[in-house]
């Protein structure tokens, strides 16, 4: 079928598409600020720029379009019939730089959630939420955790090096070739 719109109705109809601050990134952000979290928007120093960042929880949040980011599965997320070709590449490679954004944030340390726009229509949203806010609970439970952890086994590591700090300063003055 073709398209119903002339090529410059449908330029000035994608072109008002919005990257940043979309109904469904502003619901998740309401829906968190709401239930007590803090958070920082669109943060540029991380891989694939995040729309939601919590630090405190070492949380990123990717709230995504289902046809912008080929939702498998979803029934938004269907392929236009006139200029496939383009679009196909187009959403094939925005896949693509979404699974290596949360490969490297992962990478770092990060914990991704990735939030689709399907889970948030109005009769899955109250589900989906509630879900999110107790998956980002969990994420700082088990980031606190690995701190906790990491700390100790500094700690031994930094008490192992005196030790050996301490035997060889012990085995320096024994042969009479200490500095003191």
């Amino acid at each position: 079928m073709p398209d119903s719109m002339t090529p410059q109705q449908r330029h000035n109809c994608m072109s008002h598409i919005r990257a940043k601050n979309t109904k469904p990134e502003v619901l998740v952000r309401q829906y968190l600020h709401a239930a007590g979290f803090r958070f920082r928007i669109h943060v540029k120093k991380l891989p694939g720029c995040p729309d939601v960042v919590l630090p405190k929880y070492h949380t990123c949040i990717f709230v995504n379009g289902c046809f912008w980011h080929g939702h498998i599965g979803c029934r938004y997320a269907t392929r236009p019939k006139s200029n496939a070709e383009f679009w196909q590449t187009k959403i094939h490679n925005n896949i693509r730089r979404d699974e290596l954004s949360i490969q490297t944030l992962e990478t770092m340390g990060w914990k991704v959630i990735t939030v689709w726009e399907c889970d948030l229509k109005k009769d899955r949203r109250n589900d989906t939420l509630p879900s999110l806010a107790e998956q980002i609970r969990h994420n700082g439970a088990s980031y606190a955790s690995e701190q906790a952890q990491r700390r100790e086994r500094n700690a031994e590591h930094r008490a192992m090096l005196k030790a050996a700090q301490e035997r060889y300063e012990a085995a320096m003055k024994e042969l009479g070739l200490s500095k003191r």
